[in-house]
């Protein structure tokens, strides 16, 4: 087989997005190693189970799993679903793991996330981003809970090629996800396609933490509601100012398809309420300073950004 057809997948991070779509691709028929660190044990002994409201149980008992990326195998393609606090960390480690002008795919929120790692990756790899449709969250080691959705959509970035061709590797990597039974596609647009999922990760997130709510309760509410399409509506024209008009369907779009979900506690909650850093400067400070750069003020998105800023420290 060539590498098209069957090429080696690594997963770097297998928290909730990791080892979800890790574990589809596994029972896809790929082969796929996973690096983890505290979760190592129990993956090893127990594997990678998903409860999920649409696939059903899902198990992957027996799991090629490491601890140490000296004995990972090199792959062609290697999705990281770590937080992207940890990227600059992680930059060493995803270079040893990648084989020659492997695929980076980055499976992550925020805004220029990309543009943070680039410059620490070797000149050979290709860089993608991906962004991730899906309620999911891990309820124990190797646990993941899968709430809702899956679909997860990609976008060069940069590397050796033309945009032509990177856009040809984009939908090569949609391929992978499709054969794995997940909506996926390739976009010709990454920035702007990050700016979308802002459109809904600003609000949702920020407000879950400050006011200790889920999506349900969030948009049950008359005056949280309000302020999420006020977010929503500052976020969209940030998008504009960098040159990123967005549609003007896509406030009643996004409000729609939160209602129908199940209550859902976004990720940067279960961050805040274990303690871990929350993903601040890829969700509101790259934004934030984008659009000002570009003559645009998002004044409720500055204030959200301080009340999380007060409760981080």
């Amino acid at each position: 087989m060539t590498e098209q057809q069957q090429p080696r997948i690594g997963v770097i991070g297998t928290g909730a997005i990791g080892g979800f779509y890790g574990l589809m691709l596994a029972r896809a028929g790929f082969d796929v190693h996973f690096l983890l660190r505290s979760e190592y044990d129990a993956v090893s002994r127990h594997g990678l189970r998903i409860n999920s409201t649409v696939h059903g149980e899902l198990h992957l008992p027996k799991v090629q799993a490491y601890n140490d990326v000296a004995q990972m195998p090199q792959c062609d393609w290697l999705l990281v679903g770590a937080k992207t606090t940890s990227n600059a960390d992680l930059a060493p480690i995803i270079n040893q793991a990648a084989a020659p002008n492997a695929k980076i795919l980055l499976l992550q929120n925020g805004f220029a996330v990309e543009e943070q790692l680039r410059p620490l990756l070797d000149a050979h790899l290709h860089l993608l981003g991906g962004l991730c449709f899906i309620c999911v969250h891990r309820s124990a080691p190797g646990v993941i809970e899968h709430q809702a959705q899956g679909g997860v959509n990609l976008g060069y970035h940069s590397g050796s090629v033309s945009a032509e061709e990177g856009y040809a590797i984009a939908q090569q990597g949609a391929a992978l996800f499709q054969q794995a039974g997940l909506d996926s596609k390739a976009m010709a647009q990454l920035q702007e396609a990050r700016w979308q999922k802002l459109v809904w990760n600003i609000p949702y997130n920020g407000l879950s933490v400050l006011l200790n709510s889920n999506t349900a309760q969030l948009m049950g509410e008359p005056h949280s509601r309000e302020l999420i399409v006020d977010l929503m509506n500052e976020v969209i024209a940030g998008a504009a100012a960098c040159g990123y008009p967005l549609p003007d369907t896509l406030v009643a779009g996004m409000l729609k398809v939160t209602d129908a979900m199940p209550a859902y506690l976004p990720s940067m909650h279960h961050d805040f309420t274990q303690q871990r850093p929350m993903e601040l400067q890829a969700v509101y400070r790259a934004p934030l300073e984008a659009a000002q750069a570009a003559g645009c003020a998002m004044p409720k998105v500055k204030m959200l950004l301080q009340t999380l800023e007060y409760l981080s420290a």
